[in-house]
């Protein structure tokens, strides 16, 4: 394993006894036992009662130095455990009691809030893509190109993202092989009519996924189509007036347009790459910085209320809050069948219990593997968002704070057997048998046969 893909030391709060402990009572057994009755307001009123003369300030040490953030989010159902941990009261839980879950127009408003940051009544943190961390950190997608230094605390989730075409491609069916779309696609350009391809942010996720849904059977996401950008809650009425032939996003929306009768699936993502990961929780680095403690709280309760959301006997109550106004604001109908697993494609193709439906915690779908920063970032220096010769693995070590997650996973007790040995899953496969070495990522964009990078 390279240095590279090495975890940083972790830094831990002591749990040894204080002197001002009452006697036979440790402080993590008074901290562990309390919470669990009381909630994390009501716990550090309980440690106040229990001495008169004042707090020790080993308990002190304990509370988040601040019990406020901002965290945004896009309309979709990877944005679940923010809704989860906010409905729950695991915010609350973990002493960070004036948490706002702000709903984001889109995930342009998204990055222009983060670059604003609270103090300038924007966010602190969000449920976002992966590769956008890495993108506002290096100024990529900044105004000016004026970096704002991010952090991924953790992963939000794998699979389950949607490829959709349009209705009036029904009868071609399309799935994995896109040749049969080109030729339609080639078809209605020479007829003068327009073709394109719609995502939710350039260089993210979506925008990768069907890049390298296109390419794989010889459709240049550049020249033979144009890409556009639609923030993903209008994706269903855009392809209604016919503004794109096909499009990217996450759940509830790819559901949404087969019940209106406007399009069907042609693959879900998980198709492509078994187990992607997708959506990441980030934070401003200024926040981590200044508040790791509160930053520590906000991470376990969303790594909480993913162990929760991927249960399955959660899943309809998840789909559920996910329909709520407040949060998608969509039928429960459009939400619940791939919630818990079953893809109805449009085209009479039906998969129950589906291999790649949305995880949220199992799987080591919460770890933010550093391999697979890597892809993302060395994806987006395929299609010309990052340079050639740029140094991926700096970047990486700057944004990835893995040994934050892992820090949290042993404060929540998380079994050594879910917790993975290495910043690295090693060698992934795609659908077309394409692999990615993170040891070795020349190799693969080398054996790549459409791409901006020469």
């Amino acid at each position: 394993m390279s240095d590279a893909f090495k975890s940083g030391p972790n830094e831990t709060v002591s749990t040894e006894a204080d002197a001002s402990t009452p006697a036979g009572v440790s402080r993590r057994s008074l901290l562990k036992g309390t919470a669990a009755a009381l909630g994390t307001a009501a716990l550090f009123e309980s440690i106040r009662m229990a001495f008169p003369g004042g707090v020790p300030a080993a308990y002190a040490s304990e509370a988040p130095e601040t019990n406020k953030a901002t965290l945004g989010f896009i309309a979709l159902t990877d944005a679940a455990p923010l809704f989860v941990a906010k409905e729950k009261g695991l915010f609350d839980k973990y002493g960070m009691t004036d948490v706002t879950v702000a709903k984001q127009a889109s995930w342009g408003t998204t990055r222009d809030n983060l670059v604003l940051g609270s103090e300038g009544n924007g966010i602190d943190g969000a449920h976002i893509l992966t590769p956008m961390p890495y993108l506002i950190s290096a100024g990529k997608v900044t105004q000016n190109n004026v970096p704002t230094p991010m952090y991924i605390l953790s992963r939000l989730n794998l699979n389950s993202q949607c490829i959709s075409v349009g209705q009036e491609y029904i009868d071609l069916k399309i799935g994995l092989d896109t040749k049969p779309f080109k030729e339609a696609l080639d078809k209605k350009k020479a007829s003068g009519k327009s073709v394109k391809a719609a995502m939710t942010f350039p260089g993210g996720t979506h925008d990768l996924w069907i890049r390298y849904w296109l390419a794989a059977g010889g459709i240049d996401p550049d020249k033979d189509i144009e890409t556009i950008v639609v923030p993903p809650a209008q994706m269903v009425a855009n392809m209604k007036v016919g503004t794109m032939d096909c499009f990217c996003v996450c759940e509830p929306w790819n559901e949404q347009l087969i019940h209106q009768k406007i399009g069907y699936t042609a693959v879900t993502t998980g198709e492509l790459w078994k187990d992607h990961p997708e959506k990441a929780l980030g934070m401003r680095a200024a926040y981590v910085d200044k508040n790791p403690k509160a930053a520590m709280a906000l991470l376990k309760a969303v790594m909480e209320a993913q162990m929760w959301c991927d249960k399955m006997e959660n899943r309809e109550e998840v789909a559920a809050i996910c329909a709520k106004r407040q949060w998608i604001n969509v039928p429960v109908a459009d939400v619940v069948d791939r919630m818990k697993g079953k893809f109805d494609y449009g085209t009479g193709r039906v998969v129950e219990k589906s291999p790649v439906m949305m995880k949220y915690w199992q799987d080591n779908a919460s770890y933010p593997y550093q391999s697979h920063d890597l892809w993302f970032i060395t994806e987006d220096q395929r299609w010309g968002k990052f340079e050639p010769d740029y140094d991926a693995k700096a970047l990486i070590a700057k944004v990835n704070r893995e040994d934050m997650w892992r820090e949290a996973a042993k404060a929540l007790s998380v079994p050594a057997a879910e917790i993975p040995t290495s910043t690295s899953r090693g060698k992934e496969t795609f659908f077309d048998g394409k692999v990615f070495d993170p040891e070795n990522p020349s190799a693969y964009l080398s054996s790549l046969g459409i791409k901006r990078i020469s």
